[in-house]
C-alpha cells in the first residue's frame, strides 16, 4: 500500500516537473507574456529560408521567426516571405530586410535592419523593403564572368611588366660604369670651368645689375610718358564730348556736301555723254579753223603784199596802159 502511494507521488512529481519545464521553455521562447507584429517582405531568392526560421535584428539576438513563406501570387518571380517580431521592436517605414548567415557553414536567417531615427514606425502588416540575396551560386557565376577580364588584366600586366623590363634594361645600360665615368668627367670639367670664370661671371653680373639699374629710370620716364599721354587721351575725349553736337552737324554738312558734289558730276557726266557727238564735231571745226589760221599766217609771213594787191596780177595785153 505504502508503494503505491509513494510510486503515486513520484509520478505526481514528474509530472509536476515536466509542466514546469515545459512552461520555461515557452517562457524563454517569449510565446508568454509577449505580443509581436507580423511584416513581409518580397526577395526574388528565398536562399533556402523556412518556415520557422530565425529572424534577428542588425546582427544581434533573436527577435522574431518566419511564419510564411510564399509565391507571390501576383509576380511568380518572388516569395512573400511573412514573418513576425516583438511588439517593442523600433521597426521603422525604411528599415531593410535581408537573407544572411553568422558563419559560412551556419543555415540562413532574416535580418532586420535598423532604419533611420527620424522616420516612422512601421504599422503592424507593413511591407518593408528587402535586398536581395546572393547566394554561392550567384558568386560563382559573377566569378566565371569576371575572369575573362582578369585574364586579359593579367596578359596586359605581363606585357607591362615587359615593357618596365626593357626600360630598366635602358636605364642600367644609362647607369653603366663608364657613362657614370664620363657622367663625373663631365660635372668635374663643368665645376672647373665655373671656377676659372667665376671673376668674370661675377663680372658679368655686376654689369648687368649697372643695366638694370640705368633701366629703371628709363622705364620710370616711360611710365611718365604714358601717363601723360592717358592723359592727353582723356583730354581729348573730353572735348570730343564737350563739342559732339558741333562735330556731328559738321559731319551731317560735310555728307551733303559729298552728297551734292556727286549729284554735280553724275550730272556732268551725263551731259558729256549726250553732246559726245557736237563736242567732237566741234573740236573738229576749231582744229580747220587752226590749221586754216596757220596757212594764212604763213602765206602774211611769206607773202605780206597780198594785203594790198591780188596774189595773181591780171594778165597785160598790148597797148594798154598800166
Amino acid at each position: 500500500m505504502e508503494s503505491k502511494r509513494e510510486q503515486a507521488f513520484v509520478g505526481l512529481f514528474v509530472l509536476i516537473a515536466a509542466a514546469v519545464f515545459i512552461a520555461t521553455v515557452f517562457a524563454m521562447s517569449g510565446v508568454f507574456g509577449r505580443s509581436s507584429k507580423t511584416y513581409h517582405a518580397y526577395f526574388p531568392f528565398a536562399g533556402g529560408l523556412e518556415t520557422g526560421a530565425t529572424v534577428r535584428y542588425s546582427g544581434g539576438r533573436k527577435v522574431g521567426r518566419v511564419e510564411r513563406l510564399r509565391i507571390d501570387p501576383q509576380n511568380p518571380s518572388r516569395i512573400d516571405v511573412t514573418f513576425s517580431v516583438q511588439t517593442d521592436l523600433p521597426v521603422k517605414t525604411d528599415s531593410h530586410v535581408k537573407i544572411m548567415s553568422i558563419s559560412p557553414l551556419g543555415d540562413n536567417h532574416l535580418e532586420v535592419l535598423a532604419g533611420t531615427p527620424q522616420a516612422a514606425s512601421a504599422p503592424n502588416g507593413a511591407l518593408l523593403a528587402a535586398q536581395p540575396y546572393v547566394d554561392f551560386n550567384a558568386l560563382t557565376q559573377q566569378i566565371n564572368d569576371i575572369a575573362p577580364r582578369a585574364q586579359q588584366l593579367l596578359e596586359t600586366l605581363n606585357d607591362r611588366a615587359t615593357e618596365l623590363k626593357v626600360t630598366v634594361d635602358r636605364v642600367n645600360d644609362l647607369l653603366s660604369l663608364q657613362n657614370r665615368t664620363n657622367f663625373s668627367a663631365t660635372l668635374a670639367n663643368t665645376r672647373g670651368m665655373i671656377e676659372e670664370n667665376r671673376p668674370q661671371l661675377h663680372s658679368a653680373l655686376q654689369h648687368v645689375n649697372s643695366v638694370t639699374e640705368k633701366l629703371e629710370p628709363l622705364l620710370q620716364d616711360f611710365r611718365k610718358t604714358s601717363q601723360e599721354a592717358n592723359q592727353t587721351l582723356d583730354h581729348i575725349d573730353s572735348m570730343i564730348g564737350e563739342n559732339r553736337a558741333d562735330v556731328r552737324q559738321a559731319v551731317i554738312q560735310l555728307r551733303r556736301t559729298l552728297t551734292i558734289m556727286t549729284d554735280v558730276s553724275t550730272r556732268l557726266d551725263q551731259t558729256l555723254d549726250v553732246n559726245s557727238e557736237n563736242i567732237d564735231q566741234l573740236l573738229d571745226n576749231l582744229r580747220h579753223v587752226t590749221e586754216n589760221l596757220k596757212e594764212f599766217t604763213a602765206t602774211i609771213k611769206t607773202r605780206p603784199y597780198s594785203l594790198i594787191r591780188a596774189t595773181s596780177p591780171r594778165e597785160h595785153k598790148t597797148g594798154e596802159r598800166q
